[in-house]
């Protein structure tokens, strides 16, 4: 499921590139530092975090790397790993986002710091949903809600459960558009819900290792049968849109009152004006629309992981983390008693009380092919 549309990214022979560690010694004090994010969070670290961590920590500079993607930083993980078995250099101490799963074997090698037992003074802070092992450390996550227009839907009136939504959507035809599913997460996020829906809202239900064609047969036909009903109710007697984008485009032009939208997406649509301020986020309250986290790294056997520990520590503060939330778009990683209050009142309506996940591989194939014979036979897919 393609993550994002609307973001910027690396392009031309630049995205390909693989940019491995210099072969020389770390300079003392210098974090260096690698993302395969997109180009926000690239920005993001570059105007926010490098600048206030640098001030509050004098001699320690942040070398800010764009590793080009997950393949370009897998490779660096890869030749850390091989520097602990030489005692060398790996010219790395951080990972922006990382699985500490890879490459295999790495983290029962020593690879990664165990961030539970690494003394971080904010670590209790971790908001509880968002932890995946003691080799990672969640800073800031996207989640998929409802975006509406509230000059056309009073605030107390939107919709806070899943059955509550499709009844709205029905009581008010061509007033809700998704995208398709393979488009763009914001509506694959939200063919998700509906299979969780009819699956008695149990994300544990789906798993990587549990996929059979008789297994998702039985799992998504019912998700069918609720999509398919809803679709003669959505925007145009069951149109579609091609992406995340363009259903902000529509709701922004008040061609719809609602919309599925990234989290990240829409508080800085509003936050730059492509939405209006009159623009409300809700999130589910009987369980939410799916979403996740991303996770930092730490090296174990980078040259300067003390410094690489400090800046861990640093982006779980308040400061940070509010400015995830107000600069990013991005929920917090901490739990929300953590951040700034006013902003706290402020999405206090999409504050999630879960965040569930679904697995990419079989089951992503599976959704996508499904929806399109299923859903919307008349859609041409490569449209």
């Amino acid at each position: 499921m393609k993550r994002r549309a609307f973001m910027l990214s690396v392009g031309g022979a630049a995205a390909g590139m693989v940019l491995l560690p210099r072969m020389a010694f770390a300079e003392a004090g210098k974090i260096d530092w690698y993302t395969s994010s997109d180009q926000n969070i690239l920005d993001f670290w570059t105007n926010v975090v490098k600048p206030k961590f640098e001030a509050a920590n004098p001699g320690v500079t942040l070398n800010l790397v764009d590793a080009g993607d997950n393949a370009g930083q897998t490779a660096i993980a890869e030749r850390a790993l091989a520097a602990m078995q030489t005692k060398t250099d790996p010219q790395a101490d951080y990972f922006e986002t990382g699985d500490w799963r890879l490459p295999a074997g790495a983290a029962d090698a020593g690879l990664y710091v165990n961030m539970k037992e690494a003394g971080l003074s904010n670590y209790s802070k971790v908001n509880p949903l968002a932890f995946d092992g003691d080799f990672s450390l969640p800073y800031r996550g996207s989640q998929v809600l409802l975006a509406y227009d509230t000059t056309k839907l009073d605030p107390a009136n939107a919709p806070k459960t899943f059955a509550d939504l499709v009844a709205w959507i029905k009581a008010n035809p061509g007033q809700f558009i998704y995208n398709r599913p393979d488009k763009g997460g914001s509506g694959g996020n939200f063919v998700r819900r509906a299979i969780l829906e009819a699956n008695g809202k149990d994300p544990a239900k789906f798993k990587v290792d549990n996929y059979s064609p008789e297994a998702a047969d039985a799992a998504l036909n019912p998700a069918w049968d609720i999509l398919k009903d809803l679709a003669p109710s959505l925007f145009d007697n069951g149109a579609y849109t091609s992406g995340n984008t363009q259903s902000v485009q529509l709701l922004s032009q008040s061609a719809v009152t609602m919309i599925p939208a990234w989290s990240d997406q829409a508080i800085q649509a509003i936050n730059t004006g492509v939405l209006p301020e009159t623009t409300g986020l809700v999130q589910l309250q009987d369980l939410a629309l799916p979403g996740g986290f991303s996770r930092s790294v730490v090296l174990a056997n980078g040259a300067n992981k003390d410094a690489a520990l400090k800046l861990a520590d640093f982006i779980l503060t308040e400061e940070i983390q509010s400015a995830v939330l107000s600069e990013l778009g991005g929920f917090p990683g901490v739990a929300w008693d953590y951040v700034n209050q006013d902003l706290r009142e402020k999405y206090k309506d999409v504050i999630p009380t879960t965040i569930p996940t679904f697995p990419g591989g079989d089951w992503e194939k599976a959704i996508n092919d499904g929806w399109y014979r299923n859903v919307a036979p008349n859609v041409d897919r490569n449209a």
